[in-house]
Formats: structure tokens, C-alpha cells, sequence
């Protein structure tokens, strides 16, 4: 699941989000997070941030910025892998 966090004002709007995740064929639910809460719940401090949390609600891993996609996509396989 992807959360959208606006950094500027005109992308709080759903309209504008989901003509973007159509657009980047983002193929995962995506919710947007106007209030900032999941941004403060996960102590996110800067656009991009990924953040991975296993089904307990565990944080397991987080980067910041970009990059680091190999290292990103052997977390979740090994996350998929221990949650079965």
C-alpha cells in the first residue's frame, strides 16, 4: 500500500492523486494522508521515505530518498518470506 503525504498544497486533491497513480500505472491501493497522521505516525521527516512494516505493525525497515532499490527489494522478499 502506498500513502500520499502532499508536500504542496494542490496535491491534497483525490482528483489530482488518482490521475497520477493512473498516469505511473501504480498497480497498489494508494490513501492519502492530507492530515499528515501516518507521516507523524512513522516518523517520517522527508519526501520520498519508504517505510516497510511487517503485519504486526513492526517497522523493518525505512529509507529515505532515492535509491537503494536492490537493497529495498530483498527486504520485502525476505518480509514475504518470514510472514508466509
Amino acid at each position: 500500500m502506498g500513502v500520499h503525504s502532499p508536500e504542496f498544497f494542490w496535491e491534497k486533491s483525490h482528483d489530482r492523486v488518482v490521475e497520477a497513480t493512473k498516469r505511473l500505472d501504480v498497480r497498489y491501493p494508494v490513501v492519502q494522508d492530507n492530515d499528515f497522521a501516518v507521516w507523524r505516525r512513522f516518523g517520517v521527516r522527508a519526501w520520498p521515505t519508504l517505510v516497510l512494516v511487517d503485519r504486526r505493525g513492526i517497522v523493518r525497515y525505512r529509507h529515505i530518498g532515492e535509491g537503494e532499490y536492490e537493497e529495498t527489494e530483498t527486504m520485502i522478499r525476505r518480509l514475504l518470506a518470514e510472514e508466509g
